[in-house]
């Protein structure tokens, strides 16, 4: 019979992760997290917000991130594990609040890649030959299977594919710019500009949100990191310096092409110009492909510098598909540790130390929401369960000030407690934002139930996972590999000064 030590040997090796990550990758996998969001899913708040309205929600939420990323940062580096907020609140909030926000981080990075990979399979079916069939429903599924295989090989595989793929896809945005920039026109950008007043503002929130949505996975694979004291921050700082230039980029200069309209629906779809006025024809469909309409508006179909932009397209889309599902891998993980999800999902590959089980659950949910939702109502969810997840945050980072001063912090959150302050504050007002946008939208089961809305379908979700709380796992005494021990443990060993 084995004994105690050698029982939590075992189990450590089951749910141990690899430290393979550098500096370089880290950027890369922060970048790769999010480039897809600047590549499509942001043009579709143009349609309740117009152009102004869309801008002033990309303000409000990029202030969002600059401030939260720098206080999640400091979290990240002095508990550098893979359940991300959830460790964070266990330490700062305790067992509901930890629960909570671990189940809205599943919430985020469970719906966030089916997104990208409908985005993917929209993109691919036109060059498709229709006799194979396959729908972009269809290749999306196939999508996302691939890069769950991708993940399952390894971390190192998988972080050094989305390097490669996250340099690909932001040099493409540069050239998009470069070849948008001298057709763009004030007047075009500010035509409808204000189509829904504030309501717009708050509607168009989600989808700006998708421009910065996932960068917080960085601190999931803190666990993988080499040197994570040093190299997350530096991570998390140089990828939203970068996503937040791109983004800027990205939404001025496609805008400013063709009015808004331009962005969102297909040339065929519109009738007038942006000197009358577009006038959009009944039944037309969103577009999942923003850049390249604007780009059709500049350079004509089959030029080198459309050919170009369109194969680095795919890898922009493809990038945040598989940082995304590597992110969604190990906050699954985490749940699965601590035994708040099934057990089985805090295991890690015997040969690959990857969380394959969980990537494998990750995929057979993703498919199911392909199924029952659009692009907008996924990016929706992701997009509030990211913002549940910023709100648990801040108040875990200012639990663990107080209950252990002595934590060792490598990083330091600049202008503690302002900047904490400013993104809970944000966070809030994001999170409302989008139940007052979506009140009225049609959730996924509107078509069997009629006063079914995006709104109540998140409410039954959470009224259910507060159920399942009380019914299991308050009765969790103490998770098998406990985080809040090993943490409290190395306090007295590893303590710094605090800044």
């Amino acid at each position: 019979m084995k004994s105690e030590s050698e029982k939590s040997d075992t189990f450590s090796k089951k749910t141990e992760l690899d430290r393979t990550l550098g500096p370089l990758t880290l950027w890369g996998l922060g970048v790769g997290y999010v480039i897809g969001g600047e590549y499509f899913g942001w043009n579709l708040g143009l349609v309740a917000g117009g152009s102004l309205g869309m801008l002033v929600a990309f303000v409000i939420v990029t202030i969002l991130y600059i401030t939260f990323v720098f206080s999640y940062a400091e979290m990240a580096c002095a508990v550098p594990r893979a359940g991300g907020v959830f460790d964070y609140t266990m330490l700062g909030l305790g067992k509901f609040w930890a629960y909570i926000s671990g189940m809205a981080q599943v919430v985020e990075f469970l719906f966030a890649p089916p997104a990208l990979a409908m985005a993917v399979g929209s993109y691919l079916a036109p060059v498709i030959p229709a006799s194979l069939g396959l729908s972009p429903k269809i290749l999306a599924v196939i999508s996302l299977a691939l890069v769950t295989v991708i993940n399952i090989k390894g971390v190192k595989q998988a972080a050094a594919f989305e390097l490669v793929i996250a340099i690909v896809a932001s040099l493409g945005l540069i050239l998009f710019a470069c070849l948008v920039f001298p057709a763009f026109e004030t007047q075009k950008f500010m035509a409808d500009s204000w189509p829904n007043g504030w309501l717009g503002v708050f509607q168009a929130v989600p989808f700006a949100i998708w421009f910065y949505l996932g960068i917080e996975g960085l601190a999931n694979v803190a666990e993988e990191s080499r040197n994570p004291s040093k190299d997350i921050p530096r991570g998390f700082g140089a990828a939203m310096f970068t996503l937040i230039l791109l983004a800027a980029l990205v939404m001025l200069l496609s805008v400013g092409v063709a009015g808004w309209h331009g962005v969102v629906f297909h040339r065929a779809d519109l009738q007038g110009s942006i000197e009358t006025g577009w006038k959009v024809v009944d039944g037309a469909a969103k577009s999942d492909s923003p850049l390249t309409l604007a780009l059709d508006f500049v350079e004509p179909a089959g030029s080198w510098g459309s050919m170009l932009f369109q194969c680095m397209c795919l890898f922009g889309l493809v990038s945040s598909l598989n940082g995304l599902t590597l992110g969604s891998g190990r906050a699954i993980l985490e749940m699965g540790r601590v035994h708040y999800l099934p057990s089985i999902l805090g295991h890690v590959h015997r040969r690959n130390h990857t969380p394959a089980n969980a990537l494998i659950f990750n995929f057979i949910i993703g498919t199911i929401a392909l199924i029952l939702l659009d692009t907008a109502k996924l990016i929706t969810w992701s997009a509030l369960g990211a913002c549940m997840l910023y709100i648990f945050s801040i108040p875990a980072l200012f639990g663990l000030r107080k209950k252990y001063p002595e934590m060792n912090r490598p990083f330091v959150t600049p202008f503690y407690p302002q900047m904490p302050t400013i993104a809970f504050l944000l966070s809030i007002f994001c999170f409302f934002a989008m139940i007052i946008g979506n009140l009225s939208e049609p959730g996924a089961f509107s078509s069997i139930f009629g006063y079914c809305t995006v709104v109540s379908e998140f409410a039954a979700f959470w009224f259910l996972v507060i159920i399942s709380y009380f019914l299991f796992v308050r009765q969790i005494s103490q998770p098998q590999v406990s985080m809040v021990e090993e943490v409290t443990k190395s306090d007295k060993s590893n303590i710094s000064p605090q800044v």
